[in-house]
């Protein structure tokens, strides 16, 4: 099999396209750009294959129609343009898939939430039904609600996860550039670099971290991330502009094509290890660290030594050894208020003065991620 037949034999690809990719000069919806896409994912779809597009562009959507002439900076502003212009958005990636009899479906992620065992199950359960009924999910995060800082960014990562959580082939990342370049691509004597195996292919390439349009935040730095977390799990990549969508998916040469470095993994230790940010952290003894890294055990309470930040039961946090470095990123079973009367004291202990329901782990072994 050719380098790209791999992408061509993909029967289930996820496509992400940027919102500088989407957008008129003026930061608005270009209807064109839109139409060109969908015409592109309605091609993939008549080849047999599956397509589920994680698109940005809301916040982008909605400028137009509240006035306003740039991306607002602050965060109840850049939500209330979201709220506007992600109805805007699918309803436009609706009327025109309706022209190739296709339907759209909205999914709305956040990833907080997908990183908990109920919601990533329902969400998974969502994206194979959407894919069995024929229709093609539009997914974006959850900007609206969001209760950190929109990050346009993460819809590159998110790309990733999303194509690991519906078990696909092939994720094609499409940008303002034409590729991965060995510098800056506008400058003389930079060149396109046209595979990459291994990280070792990387070695000395200059990562820009910023989009050359004002609408969006992704960078090159996020694209490559983006790239780790799929190849490392086994999708093919292709990076390449909105313009070389066509010949990508037919795997013609264009764009930058990562290879598969790594197998599969549980869904959920994906999503915590690259989707989550600590609420706090956990100082484990010598013991514990040996019996989290070496025996993949879960944490008990008898090996923590100190707890930091403001969290409750289900919050991702961060196992630090006595030193300080960080060495695992869990699920904690305790409010963080819950915990200093716990440490050093055995299970036993604790279920003999507390009753049973302090007898489980602190983080079990299954929700837990070592960094």
């Amino acid at each position: 099999m050719s380098d790209r037949a791999v992408v061509t034999a993909a029967r289930r690809v996820v496509v992400k396209i940027g919102s500088s990719s989407l957008t008129t000069a003026e930061g608005g919806i270009d209807p064109q750009r839109v139409s060109a896409l969908v015409d592109v994912l309605a091609s993939v779809r008549a080849a047999g294959a599956e397509v589920v597009l994680v698109s940005s562009g809301a916040i982008a959507a909605g400028l137009a129609p509240l006035g306003l002439r740039k991306r607002p900076r602050g965060l109840a502003a850049q939500q209330a343009a979201a709220s506007v212009g992600q109805g805007l958005l699918v309803h436009r990636y609706t009327e025109e898939l309706a022209r190739h009899g296709l339907t759209a479906g909205q999914v709305l992620l956040t990833l907080d939430d997908v990183t908990r065992r109920s919601h990533y199950r329902n969400a998974h359960q969502t994206f194979t039904k959407l894919l069995e009924l024929g229709v093609i999910p539009i997914v974006n995060e959850n900007d609206t609600v969001a209760t950190t800082e929109i990050r346009f960014g993460d819809n590159d990562r998110l790309a990733a996860l999303v194509a690991h959580l519906v078990h696909a082939d092939l994720l094609l990342l499409l940008s303002d550039v034409d590729g991965l370049y060995d510098g800056p691509p506008h400058r003389p004597g930079t060149n396109l670099i046209p595979e990459v195996r291994s990280a070792a292919d990387l070695d000395g390439v200059a990562i820009g971290t910023t989009g050359a349009a004002g609408v969006g935040t992704g960078g090159m730095a996020t694209k490559l991330d983006a790239a780790s977390i799929a190849t490392g799990s086994g999708i093919t990549v292709v990076l390449t502009s909105a313009e070389h969508a066509a010949a990508a998916l037919a795997g013609e040469q264009v764009g930058t094509l990562f290879h598969a470095s790594g197998r599969r993994r549980p869904t959920r230790q994906l999503w915590l290890r690259h989707a989550t940010e600590a609420k706090g952290t956990v100082v484990l003894d010598a013991g514990a660290v040996r019996a989290v890294v070496e025996r993949h055990a879960s944490l008990l309470a008898a090996g923590i030594t100190s707890v930091a930040g403001t969290f409750v039961a289900g919050d991702p946090i961060d196992l630090a050894g006595p030193d300080g470095t960080v060495i695992a990123r869990g699920l904690v079973n305790f409010d963080a208020a819950e915990l200093p009367d716990l440490l050093g004291r055995s299970t036993k202990e604790l279920k003999r003065e507390l009753g049973a329901a302090y007898e489980r782990e602190v983080i079990h072994r299954d929700d837990l991620v070592l960094l």
